[in-house]
């Protein structure tokens, strides 16, 4: 690894973690670009660290919301000084991580054997189609019943729970575009869809991180602390700037139009650097 590498991959790692379009197949496809062995123990740590770097980044843009969970932070109250019963609480973010964490734990082998890039080009496509179909179901089939994110059932967060283990069991699939189509499809507005995606984020990609750190924590040496310390922080800056543009354009960025881009990608791929 150089200097220039570790920027590269860091600033992918920053762009596409919260965005649907997986930003595992991204760094397994920008990793095939530029030579290197995705299942280097080095490059596998450098990919946690700068995975960090972004959940820093989500758990700042959703500070108040992550300190309100737990019970710390400054409590929004409805009329009359009452806190609405529907209230985003820890139980819907259980409900949102543990069938994700339960198959990732049971499955951890398998799912590191699917890992390649064919696997993503696949997935690129698979969950482009049901990003499309989605937000069409969405628009024209469901009555919305959360528009916010204080309007969701424990059911809806179950329920999107369940469709992250798709992005669990498919590599390239993306964790937010399984997340933000399950909430879609369970009569959860396309906002508040997004941000229940971005906020269960948090827990689950530190119990992710954080588990597979213990067999990398080796690879932090003299020769290798400058490039995680250059991508921790790039991947910090970019995927906060990242977020918060989302989030303000929300309503013109549209699923179908990162469906498209998955599409395109994968065409590129398979045409040109596959073969």
């Amino acid at each position: 690894m150089d200097t220039i590498t570790a920027i590269i991959l860091a600033i992918v790692e920053g762009i596409t973690e919260f965005i649907p379009v997986s930003s595992t197949g991204h760094m397994i496809l920008t990793s095939k670009l530029l030579g290197f062995d995705e299942q280097d123990s080095i490059m596998k740590t450098y990919e946690i660290v700068i995975q960090l770097g972004a959940i820093l980044a989500i758990a700042l843009v959703y500070r108040e919301r992550v300190l309100n969970l737990l019970g710390i932070g400054r409590k929004n109250s409805g009329r009359g000084g009452v806190m609405p019963a529907s209230r985003l609480n820890l139980i819907h973010v259980i409900f949102g991580i543990a069938p994700a964490l339960a198959v990732a734990f049971f499955a951890r082998d398998f799912i590191k054997s699917l890992f390649g890039a064919t696997t993503v080009l696949w997935a690129l496509v698979a969950g482009g189609i049901l990003m499309i179909i989605a937000e069409w179901v969405n628009r024209r089939k469901i009555r919305i019943t959360a528009h916010e994110l204080d309007d969701l059932s424990y059911g809806q967060a179950l329920a999107i729970g369940m469709y992250q283990i798709i992005s669990v069991l498919w590599p390239g699939f993306s964790r937010s575009g399984s997340t933000i189509s399950g909430g879609m499809l369970s009569g959860v507005s396309y906002k508040a869809s997004a941000d229940f995606s971005f906020l269960i984020a948090i827990p689950i990609m530190c119990a992710a991180s954080g588990y597979e750190m213990l067999d990398s924590y080796k690879n932090f040496t003299s020769e290798t602390i400058g490039y995680f310390v250059i991508g921790f922080l790039i991947s910090f800056v970019v995927a906060y700037v990242v977020v918060i543009l989302f989030m303000k354009l929300i309503q013109k960025i549209r699923l179908t139009h990162f469906a498209i881009y998955r599409f395109i990608l994968a065409a590129i791929f398979w045409l040109f650097i596959m073969r």
